[in-house]
């Protein structure tokens, strides 16, 4: 039994040491010292975030406008001889509108062609500026200045419009829709 106290009196003796070593001066003044001298000076001001902007949607009003990109058609009213054979040119207001005179030429793109067979009359393929395709022939109307649809060909539509002729009356202005590759 001697020998187990002999022990537990040097593992004592040890853990005395051990601690003693620990409580004593361990190196870190410069650290205490910077630490008190931080925590003397004066606290610094927090900026407060800044105030959200709210979002106010914008709406573009000017999609069923000419776009700025395209070229704007050529009118050269110099041109244009008024004679007395067009002066019985006038649109015939009492006639039905057909769906694509709502809409001005420039909305509207030829988009292709259909003809059944050799003999058959030829279709023209109209897209507006609203997402719809519109099968379209010879005689029919289309534009707002009463454009009368006189030749389709492949890749092109060929109209007359009466237009006021800026004198009180009408003339016929002949105006072509082109196939456009994309």
């Amino acid at each position: 039994m001697r020998g187990l106290g002999f022990i537990v009196s040097r593992i004592g003796l040890l853990l005395f040491v051990f601690l003693a070593g620990c409580a004593g001066n361990s190196g870190f003044e410069d650290l205490d010292r910077y630490m008190k001298e931080a925590d003397q000076k004066p606290r610094g001001k927090i900026e407060p975030l800044p105030e959200v902007q709210v979002y106010r949607a914008f709406t573009y009003s000017a999609a069923g406008s000419r776009s700025p990109f395209t070229p704007p058609a050529e009118v050269v009213v110099s041109d244009i001889k008024i004679s007395d054979d067009q002066s019985s040119v006038k649109p015939d207001f009492d006639r039905p509108k057909e769906v694509l005179e709502s809409f001005s030429l420039a909305e509207l793109k030829m988009v292709g062609t259909l003809q059944r067979g050799p003999e058959e009359t030829l279709w023209a393929l109209i897209s507006d500026n609203e997402g719809g395709v519109h099968m379209i022939r010879k005689g029919q109307y289309m534009g707002r200045n009463h454009g009368r649809i006189v030749e389709i060909v492949e890749g092109r539509i060929d109209l007359l419009e009466i237009v006021p002729n800026g004198h009180g009356g009408w003339l016929e202005r002949p105006q072509s829709v082109s196939l456009e590759d994309e």
